[in-house]
């Protein structure tokens, strides 16, 4: 089945029109890294508390954070199709501001197909985990946007 406006055949899918996982048995591996980035917005008295450790579940960042990374190290588990890649580095940073929070992610490896799945589902996991935390006094919190910001990769060198 080609893609619209080109020659190529879609690698996501089968003959059939069926989704399937893409086979990268035959690509090398490349060193890739992807940052992604989302906001939660948040009431005044939210960030507030968030900025005074005021909620009852603990200190929202610092676990949002770890969060996030763990959701990184998962993205293979819970997206359908998505290789299970060895991830050798990810970072997230939350940053509190007036209306929410900021979330950045950071991932790295070296493998045979793109890390910006791992990206992606920190900064989603990581903005779930305000929510969660949040929940019980900001019934006004929206998540988003979460966007890919940039993705690179580049040969390795022995």
């Amino acid at each position: 089945m080609p893609h619209a406006g080109t020659s190529e055949q879609l690698t996501h899918v089968d003959r059939g029109g069926k989704a399937r996982m893409v086979d990268i048995s035959q690509k090398s591996s490349v060193r890739r890294t992807a940052t992604a980035r989302g906001f939660i917005a948040l009431a005044p008295d939210t960030v507030r508390l968030i900025r005074e450790n005021g909620m009852k579940k603990g200190d929202v960042l610092p676990v949002a954070k770890l969060a996030g990374i763990m959701g990184a190290k998962q993205t293979s588990a819970l997206i359908p199709l998505c290789h299970q890649i060895e991830i050798e580095f990810v970072d997230v940073a939350l940053t509190l501001e007036d209306e929410g929070v900021a979330i950045e992610s950071l991932a790295r490896c070296t493998d045979k197909t793109g890390i910006e799945m791992e990206a992606l589902t920190a900064v989603s996991v990581a903005a779930l985990t305000v929510y969660d935390m949040c929940k019980a006094v900001d019934s006004s919190m929206r998540i988003g946007p979460i966007e890919l910001v940039s993705k690179t990769k580049e040969p390795v060198t022995a």
